[in-house]
């Protein structure tokens, strides 16, 4: 499940930044069919359900009680820093540690994550249980993604250099400071990757289905 803005804030990539898209990077990237499902555990869906305030026979209401979606919180300043620093300069700090191996560049991750300003705490991107190839994001992104073993929640400080640098990009301002919130779930390495799509590739059409 996502929620949030999406991971287009983060995607580097072709049409970099796009905005209003969905948090499948499907919709950005294709990602083997196979390799989600590999990462992702079946959850249960989420029927939608009338805002707080709302009429329950659809009709108009003042609307004085309803939450206005999506929620962007502001995370409080003892939030937005980070102990550590690596020669990039790229600031982590550790939550929980993970255990046993970390992902390499050309890894797919799950991930839940938020990330928001440093100069205001202003939170401009979340999301739950996204697939992300980590070598196709922001520096500091994948960066910090390489620190971390499964199970691992990390904080991370990125700075204009390893972000998105003198452009603006929607609800982030040029030259801005940047903090996430990375919790790992798991990782698939690319040569995982590799034999969940031969071993897709050589499975049996399913019954019913129109290939020759």
């Amino acid at each position: 499940m996502a929620i949030g803005l999406g991971i287009g804030l983060i995607w580097r990539g072709e049409g970099d930044y796009r905005r209003g898209m969905s948090m499948s990077p499907l919709a950005l990237r294709p990602i083997a069919a196979t390799v989600l499902a590999a990462l992702l555990v079946a959850s249960p869906s989420t029927a939608q359900t009338a805002p707080a305030g709302a009429p329950a026979n659809g009709g108009a209401a003042s609307g004085a009680g309803i939450i206005p979606l999506p929620l962007m919180p502001i995370v409080p300043a003892a939030q937005r820093s980070c102990a550590m620093r690596t020669p990039s300069g790229l600031g982590y700090t550790v939550l929980r540690a993970g255990t046993g191996a970390k992902p390499a560049a050309d890894a797919t991750v799950l991930v839940n994550y938020i990330g928001y300003l440093n100069a205001s705490g202003a939170v401009f991107d979340q999301a739950m249980r996204t697939p992300m190839p980590v070598g196709g994001l922001i520096p500091g992104f994948s960066e910090g993604l390489q620190l971390m073993a499964r199970g691992s929640v990390v904080r991370l400080c990125v700075p204009p250099a390893l972000g998105y640098g003198a452009q603006a990009s929607g609800p982030i301002p040029a030259n801005a400071d940047l903090v996430f919130q990375i919790e790992l779930l798991d990782f698939k390495t690319a040569a995982e990757i590799e034999e969940l799509r031969k071993a897709a590739g050589a499975a049996p059409p399913a019954p019913g289905s129109n290939q020759p």
